[in-house]
């Protein structure tokens, strides 16, 4: 009775009214899903930035993160997920089909790289939501230049157009609303570039990111050694050792780095130097070191070395002297790791592996 009321107030028929239900129905289902996506936003933001907080404050450590300068627990050579600090300093990075999806743009005509770039100028805050990586390249048009993906150019004229956002990282799989965004945005791009578009839908694409997920889940292994000393070593005696096996002193005072051919392959848990060594953890990072470095049977004879010079001896986490047949079955492992990573077309060290682990 109070329905139609208002009706004859507003002078509507059933049927406008039904309309203006209608649609205040979804301006109020629009509102909850801006609610919802900008809290998303904000929570993302602040992880990125507890992230980046946590980057500066701790050094890698077996499985859980970065060790604590007071912490004494040894840690069993072993494999356990592993946590790496996110670059500083941003890297670029070419399409890969293997862990992004990819969108394509054609053109009937060329169109100049300025358009392009001007229309992408407010895709900037895509990379701060997540920290899910997106690529843009265009196919360059231009007579006098051989047709290659290239990063887009303003003086440079395109005909097709490739949009890419990377489906998983450490963080995870890329979320629904990430991917959602991206590919609208997509979508309004190729409107207003007047582009025919290639896309796979949203719900595939998670599948994919899960799967891609999964799978870094199961290799992203981080892999340590320790050694005991028999008598705790003065920092100064055990700089000069570190030192003349080839190690050096990270920025931070705190960690050892070796490396190889200017490239890093393993370091050491933090220490505090403050005070005596009584035992070193020596990290390797598995999925992000080339298989050819034989990085393992590296960091096993370093551990060696060090113990032997030192008056040490490798332990497993009771203290207990390490076994060669835990030597042999950590060998094995990684044996099935590298081969499960080259399977997946994500060889271990390779550019896709550092942006899939990262």
């Amino acid at each position: 009775m109070y329905v139609e009321q208002i009706m004859t107030m507003l002078g509507l028929s059933d049927l406008q009214f039904a309309l203006a239900a209608i649609g205040l129905l979804i301006l109020v289902l629009v509102a909850v899903m801006n609610i919802r996506y900008s809290r998303a936003r904000r929570k993302a933001v602040e992880q990125s930035e507890s992230t980046a907080s946590d980057r500066f404050g701790r050094e890698p450590s077996f499985g859980t993160g970065f060790a604590d300068s007071d912490t004494a627990d040894r840690i069993e050579p072993g494999f356990s997920p592993a946590v790496v600090a996110t670059p500083a300093i941003p890297e670029k990075f070419v399409i890969d089909p293997r862990i992004d999806c990819v969108i394509t743009l054609r053109f009937d005509e060329s169109i100049s790289g300025t358009e392009i770039l001007n229309e992408l100028k407010d895709w900037a805050d895509i990379q701060g939501q997540s920290g899910a990586r997106w690529i843009c390249e265009g196919l360059n048009a231009d007579a006098d230049s051989a047709e290659e993906w290239e990063e887009l150019r303003p003086e440079a004229s395109y005909s097709e157009l490739q949009l890419a956002i990377q489906l998983a990282s450490r963080r995870g799989a890329i979320g629904v609303l990430e991917l959602s965004d991206f590919c609208s945005r997509a979508q309004a791009l190729a409107d207003t570039l007047g582009s025919q578009i290639d896309m796979l839908s949203v719900n595939t694409m998670l599948d994919s990111a899960k799967e891609l997920d999964a799978m870094a889940a199961e290799s992203d292994i981080q892999l340590s050694i320790n050694v005991s000393f028999d008598e705790p070593c003065p920092w100064g005696n055990f700089d000069a050792l570190m030192r003349q096996r080839g190690f050096r002193l990270a920025r931070n005072g705190r960690h050892y780095e070796f490396c190889s051919n200017g490239e890093l392959i393993f370091v050491s848990a933090d220490l505090d130097p403050n005070k005596a060594v009584s035992q070193l953890t020596l990290l390797l990072e598995v999925p992000l070191i080339n298989q050819e470095e034989r990085a393992f049977e590296r960091m096993l004879a370093e551990g060696v070395e060090i113990a032997h010079t030192g008056h040490g001896r490798l332990v497993d986490d009771n203290g207990i002297n390490l076994s060669g047949a835990a030597i042999i079955s950590i060998r094995q492992h990684l044996d099935t790791l590298y081969a499960n990573l080259e399977k997946f077309g994500v060889p271990a060290g390779s550019s896709t592996a550092s942006r899939l682990f990262s």
